[in-house]
């Protein structure tokens, strides 16, 4: 009996084993991983991005035609239709979990309101199970393809540039655009600061805490009130769960050469190396190198009505983030696995149809090259349209329909000129008078998703990003 017993335990444990091998060898054959990270510089619409994303693949998974330039591309191409799409639930993942039914909940509640701003990294999966295609796809099993997707803020994308800059380099570039408008128009304070201050001298707390205090305040009054994007470092606006550290208690600071031992400006420097060297380590190499596609969400129609220094800005830190991601700085970063990046102008809801084509060229040439290839693209989306076409009057600019937040009746709006190319600095396009964009309520959608989320070009994004994964 004892050795039938064994005998039984040695069987069990082989096949075990056997099944074991069989499962690890199906995963291998039949099932892939594709990282997707996604941010946004501020006001983007980065979490209703996200949101818009998941519930309109779960409806294409449920037989919903929600994402039709996907479908299409995917019945010309290797595989015939994806089965069914699954959320996978949160697990034991160490990062905060996006939670798009709840997002989705707060765009279709009786009282709709928009998410509040990503102050953190969270996370969300799907698996979507594929139909195979060709002569031998009857025969085998579905593929299945996990997107793992990564929400961070996009003002930590703006630390990039940092990685490979000094105290003083930063300080110098800083300070330069402190001392011109717009910025220079809420620097007064920070800059009256400075010059009060001997960087030699010795170092002191208070100083050195003050110094930090009046710099954030000064990046988040530029944030808010005038609208700019360029503003770092990004964790003085979004600390993250490591708050506001002393690690994070300096600024920019004028000076040549080493700082002497001891002084305020060494201090300062020695904050900064600690801050890079903590960016690096903590998200830059542990996540970044991960991404296999990337998606940076931009509000180009609310920079450009905002007016010349809003709009400059936005191009700017876009531009820094787009060499970031440069073929040449790629293996610098540890982007060693990105295949794709996305340049995302959000909000094309606001722009009538017939001036699209004009906001995408402009938002094309405002980043700076890509043409839809393989690696780079740059596309204008509306993640959750809020608008519908109204009919313009002969001699009128077209105009969309929707409705403020806080009313009830639909307005008309116009966004006005949107041209093909960004006009020249001092352009007579900038006389034109400034604006904010309006803040449309959600329309009605069902807070279950079964349907999905009305959009403008979320389809033909995703048939870009995901068209040698499916």
């Amino acid at each position: 009996m004892a050795a039938s017993g064994l005998s039984g335990l040695g069987l069990n444990w082989i096949g075990h084993g056997l099944t074991r091998i069989t499962d690890e060898a199906e995963r291998f054959l039949n099932e892939s991983t594709l990282r997707v990270a996604i941010t946004g510089l501020s006001r983007s619409g980065k979490t209703v991005f996200i949101t818009s994303l998941i519930a309109n693949l779960l409806a294409m998974g449920r037989g919903r035609d929600t994402l039709p330039a996907l479908s299409r591309q995917m019945a010309q191409g290797e595989s015939r239709r994806i089965r069914s799409v699954r959320l996978e639930p949160a697990g034991t993942q160490a990062l905060d979990w996006f939670d798009a039914a709840d997002k989705l909940r707060d765009l279709a509640g009786g009282s709709p309101h928009w998410p509040p701003r990503t102050s953190d990294l969270a996370s969300a999966s799907l698996t979507l199970t594929v139909e195979r295609s060709g002569p031998f796809g009857t025969w085998l099993p579905p593929r299945r393809v996990r997107l793992e997707l990564l929400d961070y803020p996009g003002e930590w994308l703006l630390d990039l540039p940092l990685l490979g800059q000094s105290h003083g380099e930063w300080s110098e570039a800083t300070l330069e655009m402190l001392r011109q408008p717009p910025r220079a128009g809420v620097a007064g304070d920070f800059l009256a600061f400075l010059a009060s201050l001997d960087s030699s001298a010795p170092a002191e707390e208070a100083v050195a805490r003050r110094g930090f205090i009046l710099y954030r305040e000064m990046l988040m009054t530029a944030r808010d009130r005038l609208g700019l994007r360029f503003l770092q470092p990004g964790r003085f606006l979004v600390p993250g769960p490591k708050g506001d550290s002393p690690m994070m208690w300096f600024f920019p600071l004028p000076g040549r050469g080493s700082p002497a031992p001891g002084s305020l400006r060494e201090l300062l420097a020695r904050r900064f190396d600690a801050y890079r060297d903590d960016m690096r380590d903590s998200y830059f190499d542990p996540w970044f190198a991960r991404f296999d596609r990337q998606v940076v969400l931009v509000d180009a129609l609310g920079a450009l009505c905002a007016g010349e220094g809003p709009f400059e800005d936005a191009r700017h830190a876009v531009a820094e983030i787009a060499r970031a991601y440069d073929s040449r700085s790629r293996n610098w970063l540890g982007f060693s696995s990105l295949r794709r990046v996305a340049f995302v102008a959000s909000k094309s809801d606001h722009v009538p149809e017939a001036q699209r084509p004009a906001f995408e060229s402009l938002f094309r040439a405002m980043v700076g090259g890509g043409d839809g290839g393989r690696s780079v693209n740059h596309l204008a989306v509306s993640a959750l349209r809020c608008t519908e076409e109204g009919p313009a009057r002969e001699g009128e600019a077209p105009v969309v329909y929707g409705v403020p937040m806080g009313e009830t009746r639909r307005r008309p709006f116009r966004p006005g000129h949107i041209p093909a190319m960004p006009p020249p600095v001092g352009d007579a396009f900038w006389r034109r008078p400034y604006f904010e964009l309006p803040v449309f309520r959600p329309p009605v959608i069902d807070p279950d998703g079964r349907e999905g989320m009305p959009h403008i070009g979320m389809d033909r994004l995703l048939a870009w990003l995901l068209e040698d994964a499916l």
